[in-house]
């Protein structure tokens, strides 16, 4: 099999044949301690269970677009970019209080079951959660550093792991720091950034590239590649969550509005929308209740306004910026069309 094209479905097999039997093991290591922690292992592992990978493939192409060949120790060290992934997400599952992903309960809902017996129980699952979450980024540094590859281009990329981390959570401390507040494009933006875009694309490229050599023009074109990216994967995201089909997206479409959350789609249509629209989406933003006529009126909103039509438009304007900035790099010819491959796929989905 050649490794010089984007195959998703064949490099989803590779990433996921390291990331479940290292994550099954780390589980049954965990609950060997006691066998209160079997519920808590078992979250381990429905962590990973899903998942298209991206974070893992950008990691990889950024290895292989600095001229490196195919190696399954940088697999093994790419897989560890979906430990923080599905790491970040317990943890903003349990921020958020979602109760569905992948349509299964989250690890903070699913728990609730094996403490029910017990005081407090929601809020003694929801403190397991949170561990869970900070296991699974424990076990990403392991498998990072155990992942085969040479001691010294390790190294190389080890300083990126501090970034990477400080600036996820400095974005989710700004996304529950304006959560609530009135909607502000320029600060939905900057947490889209910080929160996501990073994390997704920028990182595991930057990532991949130190660990493959990646001189400075080089890292500075992944960045200006992956920022725009990463901006339109979450734009794209906040679309599908709010008008998806939660069939479909595994998700609860009225997260984002029970929760008044900070995003593009919210602050698009706050920044366009007239006295009377505001009222009404004052009354609507932060229920409890915000599910069938409420979240249908949400979206009549948005839609008279053409908010989804704009929020489209700034997700195109994004993929040309990370394209042309990728046309610019000296990348070998399957890379660059790999890249542009992956661009696409993280941005046109549908669920």
């Amino acid at each position: 099999m050649t490794y010089d094209r984007w195959e998703p479905t064949a490099f989803k097999a590779r990433v996921d044949e390291v990331l479940q039997p290292f994550v099954a093991q780390e589980a049954d290591r965990f609950a060997a301690i006691d066998p209160l922690l079997g519920p808590v292992a078992e979250q381990l592992e429905a962590a990973v269970a899903d998942g298209k990978r991206m974070r893992a493939a950008f990691c990889y192409w950024g290895w292989r677009a600095a001229g490196q060949p195919d190696s399954e120790a940088l697999v093994r060290a790419a897989a560890s970019m979906e430990l923080v992934h599905a790491a970040a997400v317990v943890h903003d599952d349990l921020i958020d209080d979602s109760p569905l992903r992948h349509g299964r309960p989250t690890p903070h809902v699913a728990l609730r079951g094996a403490v029910r017996r017990r005081p407090r129980a929601v809020a003694t699952a929801r403190s397991l959660a949170m561990l869970v979450g900070d296991l699974l980024m424990s076990m990403a540094g392991q498998l990072f550093t155990t992942s085969g590859l040479p001691a010294a281009y390790l190294a190389r990329a080890r300083p990126l792991w501090s970034v990477l981390a400080r600036e996820l959570i400095a974005g989710e401390c700004l996304e529950i720091l304006h959560t609530g507040a009135e909607p502000d494009v320029t600060a939905s933006l900057k947490v889209i950034r910080y929160k996501t875009a990073k994390y997704t694309v920028e990182h595991p490229l930057l990532i991949g590239g130190a660990l493959g050599g990646a001189g400075e023009r080089l890292r500075e074109g992944y960045s200006a590649y992956g920022l725009p990216l990463g901006e339109a994967f979450q734009l794209r995201d906040d679309l599908i969550g709010l008008f998806g089909d939660p069939e479909r997206t595994g998700k609860a479409n009225a997260d984002d509005v029970r929760g008044q959350r900070p995003t593009a789609l919210l602050a698009e249509t706050w920044r366009t929308a007239g006295d009377g629209d505001r009222e009404q989406l004052r009354a609507l933003l932060g229920r409890r209740d915000a599910d069938g006529e409420a979240l249908h009126a949400v979206r009549e909103v948005m839609s008279r306004l053409k908010t989804p039509d704009r929020v489209e438009d700034m997700i195109t304007a994004r993929v040309e910026e990370a394209l042309g900035a990728l046309h610019e790099l000296d990348t070998p010819p399957y890379a660059a069309t790999a890249l542009t491959a992956l661009a696409h796929s993280a941005t046109i989905r549908l669920s």
